[in-house]
């Protein structure tokens, strides 16, 4: 078991994971401007239209998660690769039946979407591999910005690791109240810390727990 503290995180509207490819620009407008050639059905042309228009949106809306939108530039190569493979192969084919392409691109949304959710929270679980507070670089969907995940993981071997993943942990959640609310944390006794409270333990709870020392 381990326990993941994301740190000193907010929400905001997110345009997209995929938009922060440096290739989606010029993949979606080819895709956007060959979508008269792939149905017969003239009534299919809007319908895809609009699902590659509002494709960022849309995944946003999707993703649903609880934790954010921050992504790898590994992982988001490796999204992307798979996305364009799947759709630069269905912009191969010739004309489809009624109802098919635009079938066929929310196939690959979907399956994008949950790409998306995969490598975003298997990021933050790999952090369950650490021991005390650990940092790794993202990229921020929201806007497209390099960005950094700060997370606490207790994999720790020793009771010495331990103890020093905690104190870690008080430094760091000291100076973000310093920063906040000029809040000073100074006993170094905080049996909310300790081993067996943390299967629950969120950075609400820590944070209230070490204020009230």
């Amino acid at each position: 078991m381990a326990l993941l503290l994301c740190l000193g995180m907010t929400v905001a509207l997110a345009r997209g994971c995929l938009h922060c490819h440096y290739n989606f620009s010029e993949k979606f407008s080819f895709y956007r401007h060959h979508v008269n050639l792939k149905s017969w059905w003239v009534g299919d042309i809007p319908v895809s239209g609009a699902l590659l228009t509002d494709w960022s949106q849309d995944t946003m809306k999707e993703l649903h998660l609880a934790i954010p939108a921050e992504i790898t530039q590994e992982k988001l190569e490796q999204v992307a690769r798979i996305v364009y493979q799947k759709m630069d192969q269905l912009y191969q084919g010739k004309m489809y039946f009624p109802g098919y392409f635009p079938s066929e691109l929310r196939a690959i949304f979907r399956e994008q979407v949950h790409l998306i959710q995969n490598a975003i929270i298997e990021s933050r679980i790999d952090c369950q591999r650490h021991c005390g507070i650990f940092q790794y670089q993202t990229i921020s969907c929201n806007n497209c910005t390099d960005s950094h995940v700060v997370c606490f993981g207790y994999n720790c071997e020793s009771s010495e690791q331990w103890e020093a993943a905690v104190q870690g942990l008080l430094s760091y959640i000291s100076d973000w109240h310093k920063q906040d609310t000029n809040m000073s944390l100074v006993s170094p006794n905080f049996t909310c810390l300790e081993p067996q409270h943390l299967a629950n333990l969120t950075l609400e709870k820590a944070s209230e727990c070490l204020t009230q020392h």
